[in-house]
């Protein structure tokens, strides 16, 4: 069965976000559990985390239907040394909330090097940020985000993720979200039907289907191998409706959280609504 939804708003608080996604039609959801684009965010009230947990239970959203997202500051495998310690702060800081809310994933996007170390330096500090979070955490599995290779990003290569993974010393613990509008900007073709199976076997042998734990559904507006992160409509951007029918079909994605980050929020029910359609 295929859980469909979207990054909805948690103003208000992180309690409102399952009635949110329940509004639009959505069986899944993600969130920010904290401000995005701070370095350090007021505790969850404990009554607010109770009434996040009794509203996923009214709306039948059970944890492994719920991606949260973590901060955008966040640099896992940054250079800098002062930088390094405030991003592993945070991402600890983010396990732990999860943790407080019932959440079992938190999906993070993996680091950059900056053009300051080398890629295989800069893929340890990522895992080792890994570890040390899962060492003294619970409950949480660290899911990594691939990424479109925009400027010096890591995770546009299935071989970067596979090598973050190969590090990560609880395996039970790590897995992977694909963004089909980074994954298709980084240069595999999703696009075309023989495209679409060479790049799922890829992902398969190099990375491994038991990792993918959840994925973000986004149309591209630039095209296949660009590099760039630019999110559009299903169906409106380079990769296109059939791909996405193509999707829905695939037993492969079943039972993980599709997650909708598409530019225009008023049109996520309509979205939801026809990838739920193409579903067999």
């Amino acid at each position: 069965m295929k859980y469909i939804g979207a990054h909805v708003s948690v103003e208000g608080g992180v309690s409102t976000a399952p009635g949110r996604a329940h509004e639009i039609g959505a069986t899944s959801f993600a969130l920010f559990t904290r401000n995005p684009s701070r370095w350090s965010s007021p505790a969850i009230k404990e009554a607010e985390a109770e009434r996040f947990k009794a509203n996923c239970e009214t709306y039948g959203f059970t944890p492994d239907r719920i991606l949260p997202h973590d901060s955008f500051l966040i640099n896992l495998g940054a250079p800098d040394s002062a930088k390094l310690e405030m991003s592993r702060r945070a991402f600890l800081d983010e396990i732990n909330r999860c943790s407080q809310l019932g959440l079992t994933m938190l999906n993070f996007h993996p680091g950059s090097h900056l053009n300051a170390i080398p890629v295989d330096d800069c893929l340890e500090l990522i895992a080792d940020s890994i570890n040390r979070t899962l060492e003294v955490t619970e409950g949480v599995k660290a899911v990594i985000e691939s990424t479109a290779g925009q400027g010096s990003n890591l995770g546009y290569s299935f071989e970067h993720l596979s090598a973050i993974i190969d590090r990560v010393e609880d395996k039970s613990r790590v897995g992977v979200c694909i963004d089909t509008c980074h994954t298709f900007a980084a240069g595999y073709d999703l696009a075309s039907p023989q495209g679409y199976e060479d790049a799922w076997n890829e992902f398969d042998r190099v990375v491994g289907f038991k990792y993918l734990s959840g994925m973000h559904l986004n149309d591209s507006k630039k095209g296949r191998g660009s590099r760039v992160d630019r999110h559009e409509l299903i169906g409106q951007g380079t990769l296109g409706e059939e791909f996405f029918a193509r999707l829905m079909a695939d037993p492969r994605m079943d039972n993980i959280p599709l997650i909708l980050e598409t530019p225009d929020p008023t049109q996520w029910p309509r979205e939801i609504e026809w990838l739920n359609s193409m579903c067999k």
